[in-house]
Order: C-alpha cells, then structure tokens, then sequence
C-alpha cells in the first residue's frame, strides 16, 4: 500500500515525493516479473493540493522552480500514474485509490461541513472517474479505490462508473476506523454495504497510540513524534486530548482483562467489523520488526472477540465517541 506523498511526512526534512514507491520499485525490479504477479500493488492519487511538490515531481523532468497544483482532472490522473509506474518499476497497479477527493471536504480526523470553505472550481467526479477508465482500458490500473471519502462521495462515484461501464472495478475504500475513530459505523457503513465495497481501515492503531507503546516518557522520547512533533498530532501522546488518553487508558484495561496486548484488541476490534471482514482489510504499520510482528500475529492468530469484550468496548465508545476527532 503506497501513495505518491509516502513516506515520511511532507514535513520532513529529508521527504521526497514519491519516496516507497521508489522503495518498493526496487525490490519489484529485484524479485523479478513473476514473484511481482503473486503482489498486489497499490498505490493513490493525491487530491486537491494547491502548490504541491508531488505534482511538480510527476514530470519525468520537472522545471527548476516550478509549483504545480494536485487535482483530479484527467490529464493529472493519467500524469500521477505514469508517475507511480515509474516510480513502482511494474506495468500496472493493481489498486489505484484517489487520496483525498479533489472538492472539499471535512477530512483528517474533523467532522464539521464548513459551507464557507466549499469551492466552485472542484473537477467533476465523472471526469476523474473517465481517466480511471482509460487507465483500466490501458491496463495501467486493474481496480479503483476511494478514500478519505464521504457517503455523498461514493454515491457518486457508483453513479459515475456504472455510466462508464466499470462499476465492477469500483473496489475499495480507505478511511480511518479504530477503538478511537469509530464515524465509519453509521452511513457509511450503510452505503458501503449497499454497493459492496470493502473498508481498507488506515490508522488502526491511532499511529501506535492503541498500541500500548507509549507508557512512559522513554518511550516516547524515541517516537515518531519527537521526529516529526506535528504528524498526526490528534493522536499523539503529547498532544492528544485528555479524553483520547483517557479512553486509550480503558482500552488497555479492556485487552489486559482479555489476556491480549492492546495491539491485538484494536486490531482484532477492526477486524470484527462487517464492512472489514465481509469484502475489505487492515491496514498496519511498524517501524521496528519487533512491532511489525506483533501486528502480524493478530493476522496469523486471528482473535475472536467474545460478546463481554466486544460491550465493554462499546461502553467506553458510547462515554466518549471518536475522542481523536474535532470540529
């Protein structure tokens, strides 16, 4: 799973767009055509981003000192891509998700529709959705994945590719949904089930705060939040509301009581879900092996959570619903 802004916040001061997908090109290049045919390659379209350095460094030779606007008209479509096969070192992407939509919406953790800030000038989903159809026509893009979307969104998106004849290749959907997260249970769930597409769960782990990790200064002394003190700071554990903490806190006396680290229950929770375990997936993340095998382990040792763990969980997410979230 990768996407052209990966893979270290833009922030950063060693970040270069496009950086794993470079990193994960390598390897596809090392392994050979046949193993890249047994890997399910995705990557995503950045939206709406005015002055944006990951849509200069879609040329093959960007101008010295030229800014160019992310969007989701055709011509940036089918330019990101080319990008992201170049980049892949393969032919084809077999999950191409747009990252954000190119109209405005509340994203990234907020929750309010702020009329004022809806623009004029958003590019139709009709046209995004034609450039994804010559992608497929090309053999460039296999299927197509949202994210960061609205139910509104999707709808659209449907009507759009059963227009254009490709609905069976609108797949997936990757929004946020963990034990502190949870605004994909109401209408999108319900839309989602309605037209089949799977939920690709980012930030399960509320970026390793539901891990457990943080349970002293040391152990955030060594973070990523040291590194990049404004990433995700909705759920860190130096910035993060107290009723976040507080709710992680009960979240971690619910695991232990089940005899399971706090990574095993956010993930299984995730993975107890319809929209997930029906037709989507989890996605993790580790920058240890340590940690990358531990949230392995909930895959390979998959944990059924019993009906007691499963209300004590709601208990605490009907006391303080989606705490990492804000107007």
């Amino acid at each position: 799973m990768r996407a052209c802004v990966y893979s270290v916040p833009s922030t950063a001061s060693d970040w270069q767009a496009g950086g794993t997908e470079t990193i994960i090109g390598n390897y596809l290049a090392r392994v050979g055509p046949a193993k890249r045919d047994e890997i399910v390659v995705a990557s995503k379209i950045a939206g709406y981003w005015p002055a944006s350095p990951v849509a200069t460094a879609r040329s093959e030779q960007p101008t010295t000192g030229s800014v160019e606007d992310c969007r989701l008209d055709a011509k940036s479509v089918k330019t990101a891509c080319e990008a992201s096969l170049r980049r892949l070192q393969t032919d084809r992407i077999d999950l191409y998700q747009v990252h954000w939509p190119d109209r405005y919406v509340p994203i990234f953790g907020q929750t309010e529709f702020k009329h004022d800030m809806k623009r004029q000038d958003s590019v139709p989903i009709e046209e995004t959705a034609a450039a994804m159809r010559d992608l497929i026509e090309e053999g460039k893009v296999r299927y197509i994945g949202l994210s960061n979307e609205t139910p509104l969104g999707v709808c659209q998106w449907v009507q759009a590719c059963e227009k254009l004849g490709i609905r069976d290749k609108l797949a997936t959907i990757q929004n946020s949904y963990s034990l502190i997260d949870r605004r994909f249970d109401g209408d999108l769930a319900e839309v989602c089930d309605e037209y089949n597409i799977g939920l690709l769960s980012w930030s399960i782990l509320a970026g390793g705060l539901l891990s457990g990790k943080y349970q002293s200064k040391n152990d955030i002394n060594k973070s990523r939040y040291t590194l990049y003190p404004d990433f995700m700071s909705r759920s860190s554990p130096v910035s993060a509301t107290p009723q976040t903490l507080r709710a992680v806190e009960q979240y971690n006396e619910i695991s232990q009581k089940a005899g399971m680290t706090p990574a095993e229950l956010a993930v299984a929770f995730c993975r107890s879900r319809r929209f997930v375990s029906d037709s989507g997936s989890t996605i993790v993340g580790a920058t240890t092996m340590q940690q990358l095998k531990e949230n392995l382990d909930a895959f390979n040792r998959p944990v059924e959570l019993s009906e007691d763990v499963l209300e004590a969980i709601d208990k605490v997410h009907v006391q303080c619903p989606n705490p990492s979230c804000s107007l």
